[in-house]
């Protein structure tokens, strides 16, 4: 079975506008996640400033063009690239998420939900098994947020989500964030999502910010993390304990000291929280 490797604390997504000062003052994060695609380019500013951050802070690398649900062949280009990339870095861990993005060699430029059957199952399981073999690497898959669903689905989410993970032996990056949206707008409980995953499989978290509408929530990442997802990852902490935490943010990117200041958040949920896990 695949291990859940030693957490890393509590970390930040590193984007381009933070690349200076983070140089320059070394802020108190235990680990950055960078986006796979952005360095993927041969040269230039983007992989300078990450060779430097490579070399002050553990890095993972978060990806969102895998497709591992979609029909097309897998992309061996993408992930020879993606492998060179984690040479490069010395990743911890490559995740991405538990979606298709396109189909035909058409890009929909969105991660979008799959019909839980057990034959999509079966299809993904193949393919992850695929992509882990090739990587040689420890892989997290990610839930989604979504707005729709299928009236193929036999299963609930975490249902789903769970067998692919026990049958591809993969580990699983846990979105606080995505698990409330997808509860709103789809009328379920996050409490039965958070019993209903395999803890032993959890590396990682992610905890963002969304846009609430009247009837439904998108998960925009540009916004500070709502009350209710702090609420949540409270939960996640009394079941989970200590996992590998970052805040993610990708539009109104505010100075970092904002970040930071998220990021203490729930450095102080954990503390307040971590017993109920220790005593489990």
């Amino acid at each position: 079975m695949a291990k859940v490797a030693p957490p890393l604390g509590f970390g930040l997504g590193l984007r381009k506008e933070h690349y200076t000062v983070v140089l320059e003052t070394l802020p108190k994060v235990d680990w950055f996640e960078v986006l796979t695609e952005n360095y993927l380019v041969p040269g230039g500013k983007p992989l300078y400033f990450l060779d430097q951050v490579c070399e002050r802070y553990p890095v993972v690398m978060h990806g969102v063009s895998l497709s591992i649900g979609g029909t097309d062949p897998l992309d061996f280009d993408y992930l020879r690239q993606v492998k060179e990339l984690i040479k490069r870095t010395h990743a911890r861990w490559v995740s991405d998420h538990l979606c298709w993005t396109g189909q035909g060699g058409i890009n929909a430029h969105d991660l979008l939900p799959l019909p839980y059957t057990e034959e999509t199952i079966r299809h993904v399981v193949t393919r992850l098994k695929q992509v882990q073999d090739y990587l040689e690497h420890p892989f997290l898959i990610e839930n989604l947020s979504s707005y729709i669903t299928y009236a193929q689905s036999t299963m609930s989410e975490w249902e789903f989500l769970s067998a692919v993970a026990e049958e591809a032996d993969c580990l699983l990056l846990l979105d606080i964030n995505n698990i409330y949206v997808s509860a709103f707008n789809h009328g379920f409980d996050p409490l039965d999502y958070l019993d209903g995953v395999p803890k032993a499989r959890i590396q990682q978290h992610h905890i963002a910010g969304y846009s609430q509408y009247p009837h439904h929530i998108i998960d925009t990442h540009d916004h500070p993390v709502a009350d209710p997802v702090w609420d949540l990852y409270a939960e996640a902490v009394k079941r989970y304990g200590l996992v590998s935490t970052m805040i993610e943010r990708d539009g109104n990117i505010p100075e970092l000291q904002v970040l930071l200041d998220e990021l203490q958040v729930a450095r102080d949920i954990y503390q307040r929280n971590r017993g109920d896990a220790h005593a489990a």
